[in-house]
């Protein structure tokens, strides 16, 4: 075996993947869109495997209730306060040094979405929230790129592989935002360690498959698996793509991609926390904004974020240098708007 191979041998000898399958994963890029739960599972196994070149792209730093199941951070993450992009690139980096991880501190929206998905081979869901799957749905089907919808809650998950102008795309599966209140999320049911492995391990799979050059292995349909129940559904889909009038892959529509959907505050799940952006965004001068807040409360900051803890409320402001901010203490984004607003002045 060739020496450049060595660290690879035991999945160069696998007869799906073999040696030219894996100077193809040499030579891929895939971006990923979250470093959470399955996010983090992901990064690793693909690293690991040998996938050349990994965009992380995520908006939330690191705090100790994601550890129970967030697998590349520990608990000097949380004492250091470190964004997970940052912290998984730098496990990532020790794990293998000799691909390429490019970390990426910042909220995916539609003015900046196509920026990081053009060049890449693939893109993988990482994601908590399906505003964020609507929108790299409608940017896949714009550049091309196939992507890899996975989701997980409580012991249960899905996974779907979307191959543009080939497969069916996720609106065709979920023509639009669920309504508030109609389906489960980690707030109400929870999620468990293994639920997010196994779901993230399916979709490393067909990752592997598509970037070794053999996405004709790849089985085109939604896979729902419940860890807890022992059950394990493949779900055909071949026919939806032919047989609906799906608005995204069959009309082009593409309305998340150009802004006509999503917002620019959002409830993130389990944490009693609401993320609020600005209308035009810029970089946050660290150094002046803690001089103006010294008197509003206790303010710390390191290169990546701004943390404040107001003296005269239970709220809790984490800014990064974008100008998102992080407002921990209500789940009401009327709320968050106005403490953003109060603290942060925009």
């Amino acid at each position: 075996m060739a020496p450049d191979l060595e660290r690879y041998s035991k999945q160069v000898l696998f007869a799906g993947i073999g040696e030219a399958g894996q100077r193809r994963l040499l030579q891929s890029r895939a971006v990923l869109c979250g470093c959470g739960a399955l996010g983090s599972v992901l990064a690793e196994t693909l690293v690991r495997a040998g996938v050349g070149f990994l965009r992380i792209v995520d908006r939330d730093f690191v705090e100790l209730s994601n550890l129970q199941r967030q697998v590349l951070f520990d608990e000097s993450d949380v004492a250091e306060r470190l964004p997970k992009a940052v912290a998984a690139a730098e496990k990532l980096r020790r794990i293998n040094g000799g691909v390429t991880i490019e970390p990426v501190v910042v909220d995916v929206d539609h003015t900046n979405v196509l920026s990081f998905v053009e060049g890449m081979d693939l893109i993988l869901d990482g994601s908590d929230n399906f505003e964020l799957r609507f929108l790299v749905n409608d940017a896949a089907l714009e550049t091309g790129v196939p992507w890899i919808y996975a989701g997980v809650i409580g012991g249960h998950g899905q996974v779907m592989p979307i191959f543009p102008g080939e497969s069916a795309c996720l609106r065709c599966l979920i023509d639009r935002m669920p309504e508030p209140g109609t389906t489960e999320t980690c707030d109400t049911a929870g999620v468990i360690g293994p639920a997010v492995q196994v779901v993230a391990s399916l979709a490393a799979v067909d990752a592997l498959k598509i970037l070794s050059g053999r996405p004709e292995t790849v089985v085109r349909t939604l896979t729902y698996i419940d860890v807890w129940d022992g059950t394990f559904r493949h779900l055909n889909v071949g026919n939806l793509r032919e047989k609906g009038d799906c608005p995204a892959c069959k009309k082009g529509e593409r309305s998340w991609l150009s802004g006509q959907e999503g917002s620019q505050t959002s409830v993130l799940c389990g944490r009693n926390a609401v993320q609020v952006s600005p209308p035009k965004r810029g970089a946050v001068a660290f150094d002046e904004l803690a001089s103006r807040l010294k008197e509003a409360g206790d303010v710390q900051f390191n290169a990546y974020l701004l943390r404040l803890a107001p003296y005269s409320t239970n709220y809790e402001l984490t800014v990064f240098r974008d100008g998102r901010a992080i407002i921990k203490g209500t789940e009401d984004l009327a709320v968050a708007r106005a403490v953003y607003s109060r603290y942060i002045g925009i």
